[in-house]
């Protein structure tokens, strides 16, 4: 190394030094760790796969060939993510949008619904022991503890007075054509578990992403992940239109205009298909139709950032090209709701983020998605036309305000106390287990759970997320940055407030809303560590201090 000297001055300059190189131990001592553990991943792999394939065999004995293959890889997966956590939850994301699809192709099982969780509660195990060995704060943000506990009595207080005094003396309930018990506190507990149980993604988004390398990989897997999924609604679309799937179109009744899972096409799950009453609702990759139509709608902001910052063209492109499947899709799938945010949604991240006035960069790609999408448009204007009359129909035959009002106004009618009718009553997954209320909003839904103040403590935890993710990111100075986090922190604060359906109960927005939230507060670190790596090119006394700082991301 070859240090420069320079004159003593008032303010001292730091001296640039280069990196240095390793030495021939340090290189033999890294490949040793390495094949340490490629050798233990290779016996722990072994020892997975006997173990689950040892169950899986005696499950298929009493159960079936596609049980036992359920059961298998579920348990593969499951043990390799406790070893894994990292690991576990790239799969998790990546595992998302497919998951409707994978619980049909296997059976319809409502374990198969619960097969993300697979990854996920392992994931999150490794989490906490990696907090807990490197002595990390686990509970981030920490302003979001005390609305969260608030929270959290409230819903205890419903699952014991309500829930528990239900269990007491359970009512009856109709499955197919018998009348079985209730489970009212197994009610409350699956309830709990959707209204919290992916909160916890908010620290796992966080430590995640250690870098900006590995936000630019999450970035473009979800680029990759939405142009998959909407690749495969379009050939579902196209299966349905030349006829090699039926759809409902030669249902009787009433059926011709509700979505069935026997109409399934391709991928996905229940779809409406009846194209001579004007009827289509199509699931995508999902299990139901709307559930596909809020993928699309959230896809719209997590898509746009890499769209205009990626500092790669190709990605930037592969992103625009997301962003106009995404629109695409919305219109052919029939997503009422996606065809009306979607566009709105853009124009919104456009002026918002500031990116409007980089338009001109991207303007080529832009006019030639503008013309593909015109041309489509052109060669099937009925499409096009039948999409925009069903909005205009269904706006008017029940204008949303009209209809949040309305569901207001049942819910509060509907209490019978301050902490509301029990967790998990106005549930859908929840339904097999007793009397359910299909509540369309979400929170009339909290209201109709948990209790006025209950679904007010909610929005406290929403509310303070917002507040902290906000000024998160515009800490950040760095403009490379920075549109990340205005895009996914729009996301989250459009989510926080919307009421209209539920989206935060189910995939993928309740998984998407509090994890995209944790890479939200990571960014602020992500530019600190940046800094400080530009700093110990300077001073490479501090370099080992630094790195202990900065030991924040588990690997």
């Amino acid at each position: 190394m070859v240090r420069t000297r320079r004159r003593r001055t008032q303010q001292s300059e730091p001296v640039i030094t280069e990196k240095a190189e390793l030495t021939l131990k340090e290189r033999l001592a890294q490949k040793r760790k390495a094949e340490r553990l490629r050798k233990e991943l290779i016996v722990f792999t072994a020892l997975a796969l006997l173990f689950a394939a040892v169950i899986g065999f005696l499950v298929g004995l009493t159960s079936g060939v596609k049980p036992a293959i359920g059961v298998t890889v579920g348990l593969l997966c499951t043990t390799l993510s406790f070893k894994y956590p990292r690991q576990a939850l790239w799969a998790f994301l990546i595992y998302l949008p497919f998951g409707g699809t994978v619980t049909y192709l296997i059976g319809n099982s409502p374990l198969l619904q619960l097969a993300k969780d697979g990854f996920y509660i392992p994931a999150l195990f490794g989490v906490v022991q990696y907090c807990r060995r490197e002595q990390l704060p686990l509970l981030i943000p920490k302003g979001l503890v005390p609305p969260l506990m608030i929270l959290l009595t409230f819903c205890l207080l419903t699952l014991t007075f309500v829930n528990g005094a239900e269990q007491l003396n359970p009512a009856e309930f109709e499955v197919g054509n018998e009348l079985v018990l209730e489970n009212p506190l197994g009610m409350g507990i699956l309830g709990l578990k959707v209204l919290i149980g992916y909160i916890p993604l908010i620290v796992c988004g966080y430590y995640l992403i250690r870098n900006r390398k590995d936000l630019m990989f999450l970035m473009r897997l979800t680029v990759v992940l939405v142009l998959v999924a909407c690749g495969l609604a379009f050939v579902q679309y196209l299966f349905l239109k030349t006829g090699r799937c039926e759809g409902t179109q030669f249902a009787t009744g009433e059926d011709l205009f509700k979505a069935s899972l026997g109409a399934r096409c391709f991928v996905g799950g229940a779809l409406l298909y009846s194209p001579q009453h004007g009827q289509i609702r199509l699931p995508g990759t999902f299990v139901a139709p709307w559930q596909w139509g809020w993928f699309l709608i959230s896809s719209g902001f997590l898509a746009f950032a890499p769209a205009f910052n990626d500092p790669k063209p190709l990605w930037r492109t592969l992103s625009l090209v997301s962003l106009g499947s995404v629109v695409v899709m919305s219109v052919l799938s029939g997503q009422r709701i996606a065809l009306g945010i979607v566009p709105v949604a853009l124009v919104l991240l456009l002026v918002l983020t500031g990116q409007i006035i980089y338009l001109k960069r991207f303007l080529p790609t832009a006019v030639v998605l503008g013309g593909l999408l015109s041309i489509i448009a052109v060669n099937n204007p009925a499409i096009l036309q039948e999409r925009i009359e069903s909005f205009q129909g269904r706006w008017e035959a029940s204008p949303p305000h009209a209809f949040i009002a309305s569901q207001f106004g049942w819910a509060m009618a509907s209490q019978n106390g301050f902490l509301g009718n029990g967790l998990g009553r106005a549930t859908n997954s929840a339904r097999s287990l007793g009397n359910t209320q299909l509540v369309e909003t979400y929170y009339p839904k909290l209201i109709y759970e948990i209790g006025p103040f209950g679904a007010l403590a909610f929005l406290v935890v929403v509310t303070t997320l917002v507040v902290i993710a906000f000024k998160a990111y515009r800490s950040v100075k760095d403009t490379s940055l920075r549109p990340y986090g205005a895009a996914l922190w729009l996301f989250v604060l459009f989510i926080s407030y919307n009421t209209y359906y539920y989206p935060l109960d189910v995939d993928p927005v309740a998984v998407y809303y509090w994890f995209f939230a944790g890479v939200v507060l990571r960014l602020p670190e992500i530019e600190r560590d940046e800094k400080r790596e530009a700093l110990e090119q300077v001073q490479p006394v501090t370099r080992k201090k630094s790195r202990l700082r900065r030991r924040q991301g588990f690997s």
